[in-house]
């Protein structure tokens, strides 16, 4: 008699295929999308009526074709759905593809409690009631290649305990394989809005590809969350739950259980409140990147847990990029350069990080006129609120090769190593739009650059903790 329950490694046969027809859909839905976008963008500028209908098709063509897809497509559409392709659309359109496209994180069906309990002991020997003293069987969370389920170690210490989908990391390992499944993928941010701008997708496809590639090795996770977890333990306003190592292996990941208020309910606290959270994770992003070198590469809301207090808890580090002491150091000098409106030092350093050529490249004020446009909230009368309309200016002058900057970006190149520092900044730039985050950033740049003193009673918080020498950020 057939066991009932499939093996909890057969699930990659019901997501493989060969690499035509999954690519195949995806470029007639690119071509299909571009052609519908331009007569939209034509309606408009005519009077024509509204847009409604065609971003509410788009959305949900987009949202079901990649749920269908799982692999790489479903992951890198998790990658995209926050930020990129909700802030290029026109600002009355953007809760249409944010709604349909929080599926991908929302809607992914869960296991059964039998297999993900053969998952969990196939990985660490035993089963759930076994190595737990409480393992709740249904999930209470869906991650983006795995679900996550609550449990209480023998101590009586509340966990999370990660467990990847079977099949996810075959279909996913077989789709990065194919290099144009991803690449044809990429195009679709682009055909949301026509002519979106100069975009190697087969360099970014390879960038996204190797941070996916670790994601799917939840042991690479784990190493990252314990550094950031070493990091920041017993500060003062920033918190990473630590990792039972004991208990997480390649497909599972337990980790200290976090309790807090999800984004949803974040966005529409007191204004006070949001100012913090926003401080927080500013000071989080660009803290991590001046002195571990690391960033959480992906700033989506649902991997912060805000409190009351005004801490924040930070969860998910599936997707981190490491940079050299040589590459921060530049990026210091180049923010540097920019407030100070040094143009030709600025267009030095982005001709030796690959940003422009030494020939061809932009001229140098164009540059810095267009790279002052960015960094906005630097350069901008202090202290500076982030709006989702600015979010969304910001992506359009840094990308668009039709905007006011166009001679500027047709001639810039987005080098292998910086497409996630892009994804970054437009990601955390989305999160404090969201939160319209009230704060005075520059101040708190020149502390980590600069060593100015403290710029806010949370900077001032910092200072003390790390003198104190309890944490080795």
């Amino acid at each position: 008699m057939a066991d009932k329950h499939p093996s909890p490694y057969d699930r990659d046969r019901a997501v493989s295929g060969g690499r035509m027809r999954r690519a195949s859909p995806l470029a007639g839905l690119a071509g299909k999308t571009t052609g519908e976008a331009v007569v939209a963008a034509l309606r408009r500028r005519f009077g024509a009526g509204d847009s409604t209908e065609f971003h509410v098709r788009t959305a949900d063509r987009y949202a079901d074709l990649l749920g269908r897809s799982k692999g790489v497509l479903m992951k890198a559409g998790q990658i995209l759905s926050f930020v990129t392709l909700g802030s290029l659309v026109p600002p009355e359109y953007r809760g249409i593809y944010q709604a349909a496209l929080s599926r991908l994180q929302a809607e992914a069906p869960p296991m059964e409690p039998e297999m993900a309990a053969a998952v969990v002991e196939a990985e660490l020997g035993s089963p759930p009631e076994v190595l737990f003293a409480e393992f709740d069987p249904h999930p209470f969370a869906a991650a983006s290649i795995g679900q996550v389920h609550a449990a209480r170690l023998g101590d009586g210490r509340r966990v999370a305990v990660k467990v990847q989908y079977p099949g996810v990391e075959e279909a996913i390992r077989a789709d990065l394989d194919n290099t144009e499944l991803l690449a044809t993928f990429l195009q679709l941010a682009r055909s949301l809005v026509p002519g979106l701008g100069r975009l190697d997708v087969r360099t970014v496809a390879l960038e996204v590809a190797e941070r996916i590639g670790e994601e799917i090795d939840y042991r690479t996770e784990a190493a990252y969350q314990q550094r950031f977890a070493d990091a920041y333990r017993g500060h003062p306003f920033i918190h990473v739950p630590e990792v039972v190592t004991e208990l997480s292996t390649r497909r599972v990941l337990t980790q200290g259980f976090v309790e807090g208020i999800p984004w949803s309910e974040a966005v529409r606290a007191d204004r006070s409140l949001r100012d913090r959270w926003g401080e927080v994770i500013y000071r989080f992003a660009f803290g991590s990147l001046r002195r571990l070198r690391l960033f959480n590469a992906d700033p989506h809301p649902g991997n912060y847990l805000f409190h009351p207090d005004g801490t924040v808890s930070f969860v998910d580090f599936g997707c981190v990029k490491h940079f050299t002491a040589d590459q921060v150091s530049m990026m210091r000098s180049i923010v540097a350069a920019t407030i100070a409106g040094d143009a030709r030092a600025m267009w030095r350093m982005f001709v030796e990080i690959g940003f422009v050529d030494a020939v061809h490249g932009p001229d140098p004020a164009d540059l810095l006129d267009w790279y002052r446009e960015v960094l906005m909230p630097l350069i901008a009368p202090q202290p500076f609120t982030y709006t989702p309309e600015f979010a969304a200016e910001v992506v359009q002058k840094e990308f668009s090769p039709y905007g006011p900057w166009s001679r500027v970006i047709r001639r810039v190149d987005l080098p292998r190593d910086f497409v996630f520092l892009t994804r970054i900044d437009l990601g955390l730039t989305a999160v404090l739009g969201e939160l319209r985050a009230t704060g005075p950033w520059r101040a708190i740049i020149a502390e980590y650059d600069d060593g100015a003193p403290p710029a806010t009673p949370l900077g001032e918080a910092a200072l003390w903790h790390e003198n104190t020498g309890r944490t080795t950020s």
